[in-house]
């Protein structure tokens, strides 16, 4: 079967893999649109901020009005393209760790369609497909789930992404794009083929809000992240996936409180916290309130949190979204994540493991990628990557 790839010479990818010392400046890219003046201010602010280079600072036109989504096709031609050919030209490539991206850069890549060449052979997968659901084949029968996963594949169904999910494989080499790939950067070798670059956005329903994101994490870092831990579980026990990520709740509140000095508020049963209930709130992590933001926080700077549910990023730049990225930069947050499509619930970060990484010391982006499943897939980052709300 063809598949949808990019390539890259492999002398760039035999650089050595994602490092375990901290992200320093000089390792960060910034992209902006530069066809938006807010876009560019972005990036000028957070180079200034935080002392990246202005060189690293990349403009590409991506039209003058800020869009969401971009195509398959303008997402290589344009932003991949740009991206890896400026890394591929420096004396040091392995250098760069890093990207940001900025308000004005969309965040959803759209699925690339069918493959070139391939109609006919939709057609008769198609037709054999009817026959076996005709013939009163049971759906779950295996010749049955085939012949559904090779028209998945052929007509490009489940690949699109967010745009910082791909931009994070734009070394990787070949790989095909349905659904996800496994996030390598957790491997943490050296001697990996391959390198993951750590992708995090500036973004959210306004360019102030974006621009205040950097702002907000720096003052936090001066005197540490404090206020309260909220996490919102919602008492399952069971060997399920929900059960893994609920007992995931669970364990991150234990460890919390054994090796914090924060206040931790546990709440283990099937309803959310209510509106109100949650001030001073630092540390954030619940479900499941599909699209419905529920006002219960008031955000201290510097507050980190998310909120296990589909599409939660979808409409990021919406002032008047309900989803909770939206809604919770609206309120406050200083850093977030979620899906800009339907991701399943593997594809999030186990809490524990990924808010034991941030009150550990480690910076935003390095917290998100040692525990994030997948790349090429749906999650987006929002936030500064440098942010260590627990530097000290």
């Amino acid at each position: 079967m063809q598949k949808w790839t990019r390539r890259l010479s492999w002398a760039v990818l035999l650089a050595t893999a994602g490092s375990s010392a901290a992200l320093e400046p000089n390792e960060i890219l910034v992209l902006v649109n530069g066809q938006i003046p807010q876009s560019v201010a972005i990036g000028r602010h957070y180079c200034q901020r935080r002392g990246v280079p202005i060189e690293n600072i990349v403009s590409i036109a991506l039209g003058a009005k800020p869009t969401d989504a971009i195509s398959r096709e303008d997402y290589d031609r344009f932003l991949a393209r740009t991206v890896r050919g400026i890394i591929q030209s420096m004396e040091e490539p392995e250098t760069i760790r890093c990207v940001v991206t900025t308000w004005g850069v969309p965040f959803r890549v759209n699925g690339r369609g069918t493959l070139p060449g391939m109609e006919r052979r939709v057609k008769e997968l198609q037709a054999q497909l009817d026959q076996q659901r005709q013939a009163g084949g049971d759906k779950d029968s295996q010749t049955i789930k085939d012949l559904e996963l090779d028209l998945d594949r052929l007509t490009g169904k489940e690949t699109n992404a967010s745009v910082d999910s791909e931009l994070s494989l734009v070394l990787f080499g070949d790989y095909e794009l349905y659904r996800w790939q496994p996030n390598h950067y957790k491997d943490d070798s050296p001697d990996a083929p391959f390198r993951v670059l750590m992708v995090s956005r500036l973004d959210g329903p306004s360019p102030q809000i974006a621009k205040a994101l950097v702002d907000k994490a720096m003052g936090a870092e001066k005197t540490g992240l404090h206020g309260t831990i909220y996490i919102d579980a919602r008492g399952i026990r069971d060997n399920s996936e929900y059960g893994r990520y609920d007992q995931s709740m669970r364990d991150l509140a234990s460890w919390a409180q054994t090796h914090t000095n924060l206040p931790v508020k546990l709440d283990d049963a099937p309803s959310l916290f209510a509106p109100g209930t949650c001030p001073n709130a630092a540390i954030y992590c619940g479900w499941y309130s599909l699209r419905k933001y529920v006002d219960a926080f008031d955000f201290v700077e510097g507050a980190v949190g998310f909120h296990i549910a589909s599409f939660e990023a979808a409409n990021l730049r919406d002032p008047n979204s309900s989803e909770w990225c939206p809604a919770m930069l609206r309120h406050g947050i200083t850093a977030t994540l979620g899906p800009v499509a339907e991701p399943y619930l593997s594809a999030f970060p186990l809490p524990l493991d990924f808010f034991k990484e941030l009150l550990d010391g480690r910076c935003l982006a390095e917290a998100f990628y040692r525990t994030n499943p997948f790349n090429s897939w749906q999650l987006v980052l929002i936030g500064d990557p440098l942010y260590r709300p627990f530097r000290k």
